[in-house]
């Protein structure tokens, strides 16, 4: 790491030129820096005429949004392009390209999705993209059904998880989910309003041993090499078109927690939606955002079942009916995940734009509520419900 330097504008330019896999790599002439993400720099390449071409992003070695006192590992740098160069093997449709990566400089260059918008912002403002929900669905099975134990060899499995260890990022996972928000913390931040109901999130002892127990598979369950931190603000969608970008996050753990990840900030926006639009608009999007959880589960549950029956290459694993009954645990899993990720997001370290963004504070306050309620009701019931019509119904009950 001794060569480790922190990339100025010039040096991405630079960077982007040598291996930008540009044609003309000499028309790359500016850069800037754009996102504000939590970790990295990331520059826009620019060529003479303006064009944005490619992306070149660095991992900086602190959390940036609190500074050098939270150091961090650049290896997850190493982490986040190999996670995005497996995934694209699997799903090229729907993963960011990866051109070149340094793990010393742990810096990448991928291509460009000027032509894209992030997803989460085009939910806050009611845009519906038709085929989203579908092709996120259909994402999270190719990826984790290759990276699995369905598919891989054991041995080539074991070396691949140990490709993967992810120490430091997982911590932060470890931490941010399941054990903040259930104590206090100084990371915690929330309005003053809402301490009755965070301080009732920790002492109510059964919601922390269902907690408990969503950690433990967390830390324990290593079925597939999850994206690790796949939300409405690390997907870029276009018409017809859906990529998947920013995978630090990425290990091997249960594959319950990247679709309940990604169920759980779909249920933000819903939580969200009558502080950001008019009332009939904001009905209409939560209509919309359940349509596209069924959606999504129903994508995903088919197609990794489809994949398990054609491509499955473990003989017990393929007994008939096994991938069913895996699928009914990976629902459970995820159904308690989405519940963690509303909470997190509403009291945490890290909130989300679809409710942070609120102008009327009252409002602001009840959307809060409403997703920490909705959370915890999530946490304690998901071994009850079985269905995505059953969850649907849950999530009417509770607002």
């Amino acid at each position: 790491m001794s060569q480790y330097r922190t990339f100025t504008a010039s040096d991405a330019v630079a960077y982007a030129q040598q291996f930008g896999g540009l044609s003309a790599p000499e028309e790359l002439v500016s850069a800037q820096e754009v996102g504000d993400g939590n970790l990295n720099l990331v520059f826009k390449i620019f060529d003479k005429h303006g064009i944005s071409r490619v992306i070149v992003k660095q991992a900086l070695p602190y959390v940036r949004c609190v500074g050098e006192s939270w150091p961090l590992t650049l290896d997850r740098a190493r982490l986040e392009a190999q996670t995005l160069v497996a995934h694209y093997q699997h799903c090229p449709a729907h993963t960011v390209k990866i051109h070149h990566y340094d793990p010393t400089l742990a810096v990448m260059v991928m291509e460009d999705l000027s032509d894209h918008r992030i997803w989460r912002g085009e939910l806050i403002k009611g845009a519906h993209y038709p085929q989203a929900a579908r092709q996120l669905g259909e994402y999270l099975a190719q990826t984790l059904f290759h990276t699995s134990d369905f598919y891989l060899h054991p041995h080539a499995k074991k070396a691949e998880v140990a490709r993967f260890i992810n120490p430091e990022m997982c911590e932060i996972t470890e931490d941010l989910f399941f054990n903040d928000p259930y104590q206090v913390h100084e990371r915690n931040n929330y309005p003053a309003e809402l301490e009755a109901e965070v301080a009732a999130l920790r002492d109510d002892a059964a919601l922390k041993c269902a907690v408990a127990a969503l950690k433990h598979r967390f830390f324990s369950h290593a079925e597939a090499l999850l994206h690790g931190d796949i939300h409405s603000g690390s997907i870029f969608v276009a018409d017809g078109s859906l990529k998947a970008i920013d995978a630090e996050f990425g290990y091997f753990g249960p594959v319950g927690f990247d679709v309940g990840t990604a169920i759980g900030n779909l249920l933000l926006n819903y939580c969200g939606a009558p502080g950001q639009l008019g009332i009939r608009e904001a009905a209409d999007a939560r209509e919309q955002r359940l349509t596209d959880i069924a959606t999504l589960w129903h994508t995903f549950a088919e197609r990794f079942q489809t994949l398990a029956r054609e491509k499955n290459r473990d003989a017990a694993l393929a007994e008939p009916g096994y991938a069913s009954e895996f699928l009914k645990k990976v629902w459970a899993d995820a159904i308690g995940f989405a519940g963690t990720e509303l909470i997190r997001r509403s009291v945490g370290l890290s909130h989300v734009a679809d409710i942070d963004t609120i102008r009327d504070e009252d409002m602001k306050l009840s959307c809060l509520r409403h997703a920490i309620g909705l959370g915890k009701a999530l946490i304690l019931l998901a071994p009850r419900i079985e269905s995505a019509d059953e969850f649907i119904a849950r999530v009417r009950q509770y607002g």
